[in-house]
């Protein structure tokens, strides 16, 4: 069965000679020996899938008695010993435990919630759904509505509830009354109907959505981004240009966020880890085009200039290349 977190655009696939028994026991000599082989934790675990990675945790833990993660913890330090971590961590875990920590603490991380919420698969967010609620006994929707208010709260909801229709079949005469109804929610009227624009960018697919736009040019004259930033505000209007974005071209919503991680004073390897580990299997290929299309040089170096030592090394691994 094809699974749901794999896509065929990525920079990883399965190793194809691959023993999980052979794995465990190399990485296990890594660990153990005086001082870490960092160089072999890299190959072994940038050179499998995730899927891969996750039956040589099951050998790891029936041969060694021990949780792999918790031998990296011990092991690994600073930003190099949480890429590890999530190299190792299953997908829906991963996003679950990245969804937690935007909401954990002093601030709430919306560009995080936003990021995470806009460019998963209905399919993917049930899954995310339910290890959040294995790992914290609470639901997802319960911990977005205590951090999290108005309409931004609405339609991160209605995100995480992952009810967005997932066919690529288009329907003309819904994008029409979608559009008309949108004009009529926003520009052509005094105050804006918040509700309808959740309703619609929350829940249509996005094949759907693109043809929405279009026909809402037709009406309007006009882009629907520009609507949204002259209509709406705060965190609601990101994350409504984070969809309107993602329907026209994920992989380029997704450059941006790197982009933003790597330039400036300090990275966030926050985001950085999270794009590289979550995307690394569906779609970095396309985002590594996309990033040099837009900035004039490659992810790779970008990475290169902005991180050091062993997670250099790792990230570059995940990269796959320079462009």
């Amino acid at each position: 069965m094809a699974s749901i977190w794999v896509g065929h655009r990525g920079t990883i696939r399965d190793y194809p000679d691959f023993s999980p028994s052979v794995d465990a026991e190399a990485i296990r000599k890594a660990i153990r020996g005086i001082g870490t082989d960092e160089k072999m934790l890299i190959s072994i675990l940038t050179e499998r899938s995730n899927a891969q990675r996750q039956l040589i945790v099951k050998e790891y833990q029936a041969a060694y008695g021990k949780e792999l993660k918790d031998d990296l913890k011990g092991d690994l330090s600073g930003h190099f010993e949480h890429l590890m971590v999530a190299l190792v961590t299953p997908p829906a875990v991963f996003d679950a435990k990245q969804l937690k920590k935007s909401m954990k603490g002093a601030g709430t991380n919306e560009d995080a919630l936003t990021e995470i919420l806009t460019t998963r698969t209905s399919r993917q967010m049930k899954e995310i759904s339910q290890a959040y609620y294995t790992i914290y006994k609470k639901s997802l929707g319960d911990d977005i509505s205590s951090e999290t208010s108005g309409d931004f709260r609405k339609a991160l909801l209605t995100l995480a509830d992952g009810r967005r229709d997932e066919s690529l079949k288009v329907d003309e005469h819904l994008a029409k009354k979608d559009a008309q109804i949108l004009y009529k929610a926003g520009e052509n009227r005094w105050g804006t109907d918040e509700d309808k624009f959740t309703e619609i960018l929350c829940l249509r697919s996005f094949p759907q959505l693109k043809l929405t736009f279009d026909e809402y040019r037709n009406i309007s004259q006009k882009d629907i981004v520009d609507s949204i930033k002259g209509e709406l505000s705060g965190h609601f209007e990101d994350l409504l240009l984070a969809i309107v974005h993602c329907v026209r071209n994920t992989p380029a919503f997704l450059a941006e966020r790197l982009h933003r991680a790597l330039k400036g004073a300090g990275t966030d390897e926050f985001t950085l880890n999270r794009i590289m580990v979550s995307r690394s299997e569906i779609d970095l290929l396309d985002i590594r085009i996309e990033f040099k299309k837009h900035y004039g040089y490659s992810l790779y170096s970008a990475i290169k200039s902005d991180t050091s030592g062993d997670y250099e090394i790792t990230l570059l691994k995940i990269c796959g290349g320079d462009d």
